[in-house]
């Protein structure tokens, strides 16, 4: 079956087919199974075609906060939606409530459909519920999604690896669980040869920022936010590492926010020109000298 577009016809068209599939509906006695599907970055026309199946055929949708509006509007109006979103501080469920939640829903022998942003085994706490569910004897499977970063990278035109520039890649998060202190590796982390992408960092950014900063990147290092990647409401703020956390304050940009830092963001088109070509140049010169 081939789905080449993910436009309102074709959103249609995909939810009449979607009638066609063979849906498990809840049987007594008998465990259910949850998939643990990664939605992508938002962009709806960017979800796998197994993740948009799964979706189609649930009994119920325990869904997260990122998920984006045009990702949930793909689920079809007669599923069960169960929101367990978590924002900085408030969260509707403890994780420990969802992992029974998605337990006593399998138990009732219902087909569920775990929903998260990006994909389910970066920083999505996949395995975590995995571990849970396969403990209480219920069976999981996993719905790889495009991670944020894959999402930025295409959507900005910035890399994530480039020759010259970046000889590798590194996610980070920028947010412990409770509010933790942030015990990353820094002296690790502070390489000019690797592009550096923080995940939940918006609340923390200022201390990154110092952190690697003092660790010995410098300052006027490329770096840039990116908020809502992939979907209409994406915003960009192309910056230095040291500057780039007064401009977050003062935008205040919607989650979710994306920090990629490192000099590929000297690659970005839409930067100030004078930004771009010394931050180019710059990088060029690290590299000559590596």
């Amino acid at each position: 079956m081939s789905f080449p577009c993910m436009n309102a016809n074709c959103v249609t068209q995909l939810r009449r087919r979607s009638a066609s599939f063979t849906t498990r509906r809840p049987r007594p006695g008998m465990a259910g199974h949850v998939h643990l599907i990664g939605s992508g970055p938002g962009d709806p026309e960017l979800l796998t075609l197994r993740a948009l199946r799964l979706l189609q055929e649930a009994d119920v949708v325990v869904y997260d906060r990122l998920v984006s509006d045009e990702i949930m509007a793909l689920i079809p109006a007669t599923t069960r939606q169960i929101d367990v979103g978590k924002m900085p501080k408030r969260h509707k469920l403890p994780q420990d409530g969802i992992n029974q939640l998605l337990v006593d829903l399998a138990l009732q022998g219902l087909n569920v459909a775990r929903l998260k942003g990006g994909d389910p085994l970066i920083f999505g706490r996949g395995s975590e519920e995995a571990e849970v569910l396969r403990a209480a004897g219920i069976g999981c499977s996993y719905v790889p999604g495009i991670t944020a970063a894959q999402g930025m990278a295409s959507s900005t035109g910035v890399p994530l690896t480039h020759r010259g520039l970046a000889t590798g890649v590194r996610y980070v998060t920028g947010h412990r669980a409770r509010d933790r202190s942030l015990d990353l590796d820094w002296a690790s982390l502070a390489s000019e040869q690797t592009t550096l992408v923080v995940y939940m960092g918006a609340a923390n950014i200022a201390e990154i920022s110092d952190r690697l900063i003092a660790a010995g990147l410098p300052g006027d290092l490329p770096a840039m936010a990116v908020a809502a990647a992939t979907t209409p409401r994406e915003a960009r703020i192309v910056s230095t590492l040291a500057a780039l956390p007064a401009e977050i304050a003062e935008a205040a940009p919607e989650a979710p926010v994306l920090f990629v830092i490192g000099h590929v963001v000297s690659l970005y088109r839409g930067a100030e020109d004078g930004l771009a070509a010394a931050a180019h140049a710059g990088a060029m010169q690290v590299a000559a000298n590596a």
